[in-house]
């Protein structure tokens, strides 16, 4: 791989720098999609660098794919210790809020895989399953670089990235993506109705089945169970609402999909995403653990 401890020369660090820029958008996005983590993955592109900074990086012919292999394996780990503390997290866990659109304050890859819907998919997958259809199926890696990052035979990363696809495609294959309009459509007329602690309003915007998940981590008031049914979600957002009065709510592309940001007293209090079917709310996912708004 070429990536020993040899700082290159000179000439090196200038061309790292001018194709870095270049190149993070891809570093950063492969560790958010493994990781679910903003934070983390910041770290792993800091990581990232600070390896090929100090490699000679002369033989390496693809330099976007040496850097992403690199990111992948950190993340990889990261990934494998994730898992137990995930175990221990109070509540239901959440992926951290990715700003994209004219609201983000670096460049990001965005596609369906940024997405909270699709994260949270991904999270059923093992670590191995994950890496594999990510490299894969959404980096477009081929295989043998894919099992090199694993430690394992070509035969098997395929395997790996065969079942983590079935998995996503099984998860998937009921869900109709909703349009940009209707997604507008169906948050502003939701935010109106929150607003007003209009009960009925919010009722007719959610399905009679539909999910309210909080994360707050033990870091604040949340509701440490998923809450079913659409009036019963329509009963607590009034109640946090007249609790918790937002003194805004934005409209914000998060993961590529537009989402509800809550302010209060000049801070971010909560980032919102939600699945829309038939124009109605099927589930809603809201973030108010602070360690995962900072960066909003």
């Amino acid at each position: 791989m070429g990536d020993g401890p040899a700082p290159g020369p000179p000439e090196h660090q200038d061309v790292l720098g001018a194709e870095w820029e270049t190149h993070r958008p891809a570093v950063f996005g492969v560790a958010y999609r493994l990781l679910g983590s903003v934070a983390d993955a910041e770290d792993v592109a800091q990581d990232v660098w600070l390896r090929a900074a100090r490699a000679d990086l002369r033989a390496v012919d693809d330099l976007r794919a040496w850097l992403v292999t690199v990111a992948a394996r950190r993340s990889y780990d990261i990934l494998k210790s994730a898992r137990s503390r995930r175990e221990t997290y109070v509540g239901p866990w959440l992926p951290e809020p990715l700003l994209t659109g004219p609201d983000a304050s670096v460049p990001v890859i965005v596609d369906e895989s940024v997405s909270a819907a699709l994260l949270l998919v991904m999270e059923e997958l093992s670590p191995p399953e994950r890496v594999a259809f990510v490299l894969h199926d959404v980096f477009g890696f081929e295989f043998s670089r894919v099992a090199e990052v694993l430690d394992v035979s070509v035969p098997n990363a395929r395997q790996l990235g065969s079942r983590g696809r079935r998995q996503v495609v099984k998860a998937r294959r009921s869900v109709v993506p909703a349009s940009k309009a209707e997604r507008e459509r169906v948050l502003t007329t939701f935010r109106a109705a929150y607003e007003a602690g209009d009960l009925a309003g919010l009722v007719e915007l959610l399905h009679p089945e539909a999910v309210y998940v909080t994360d707050g981590g033990a870091k604040t008031f949340a509701a440490r169970k998923v809450i079913h049914g659409g009036e019963r979600v329509a009963e607590v957002m009034v109640r946090v609402g007249r609790r918790w009065r937002p003194d805004r709510i934005d409209l914000v592309e998060v993961g590529g999909e537009l989402a509800l940001v809550f302010r209060r007293e000049g801070r971010v209090y909560s980032v919102d995403t939600v699945e829309i079917a038939g124009g109605l709310i099927t589930a809603y996912r809201r973030v108010i653990n602070p360690d995962k708004l900072s960066h909003v």
